[in-house]
Order: C-alpha cells, then sequence, then structure tokens
C-alpha cells in the first residue's frame, strides 16, 4: 500500500482543497492529511475560521481523506513520515522546494494550485462585499 501525507489549514473548505485532496490521493492508496491545530495556526499568526475540531471533522467526510492527524508542530514532518511509513509527502506547489529536505525519507510532489480560488482570496471576497454594503 502507497501512502500519501499532506500539511494544511484547510479553513474555509472550498473546490480548490478538494481537487488538491482528490489529486493527492490519486498518488496512492491512503491520504493522510496533517491538519493544523489552533495552537500552531497562532504561532504562524493565522486564525482560522472554524476550529480545529470543525476543520477536522469536514476533512473526515471526504471520500479521498483516510485519516486526519494533527500538525501541532512545523518540525514533525520527519517523524510524521516515519511513523505512517509515507511514501509520498504531497503539499502545494506555492512551496515548491521548500521540503526537498524530506527527500531522503519519501519522494516529495508540489501539487498546482487551482487557479482562481484560495481561502485568502475567500476572505478577501468577503470582506470586500462586506464594505460595500455598509457604504
Amino acid at each position: 500500500m502507497k501512502r500519501v501525507i499532506t500539511y494544511g489549514t484547510y479553513d474555509l473548505l472550498h473546490w480548490g482543497h478538494i481537487r488538491l485532496l482528490k489529486r493527492a490521493k490519486a498518488l496512492g492508496d491512503y491520504l493522510i492529511v496533517a491538519l493544523s491545530t489552533d495552537e500552531i495556526n497562532e504561532f504562524k499568526g493565522k486564525k482560522a475560521y472554524h476550529s480545529y475540531a470543525e476543520r477536522k471533522m469536514m476533512l473526515e467526510a471526504i471520500r479521498y481523506v483516510d485519516l486526519v492527524i494533527p500538525e501541532s508542530d512545523w518540525e514533525q514532518k520527519r517523524s510524521d513520515i516515519v511513523k505512517y511509513h509515507v511514501d509520498i509527502f504531497a503539499i502545494g506547489d506555492d512551496w515548491a522546494g521548500k521540503f526537498d529536505y524530506l527527500t531522503d525519507l519519501c519522494e516529495v510532489v508540489y501539487l498546482p494550485r487551482t487557479e482562481g480560488v484560495s481561502t485568502t482570496k475567500i476572505k478577501h471576497d468577503l470582506e470586500q462585499s462586506s464594505k460595500n454594503k455598509k457604504d
């Protein structure tokens, strides 16, 4: 069985996330999603709209996802790969080159992001819509 792992916050779940998870799953037989905890998001200066528990529940409902684990430390990637016997580390190509240091443990694949959609764009669009309604 070929195991794939990916990491992310998966806040404001959208079709770009689903597409990325589908492509990650297609690389192997078993997809593990390491989901950023609220604490690590705070450490990274990010604030998720949904709590970790809510984001985990949504990811577990997606047919491409076999296991959701917490990402509570930026440095846990190497130990996760060993612990879960991971063959492929998959992540969006906006991270290209940043995880090449893992190639001694597994294959690293940078997947193209879906054009025109991102959590940042959704938050920005909602903010603009809210501003326009006030004007």
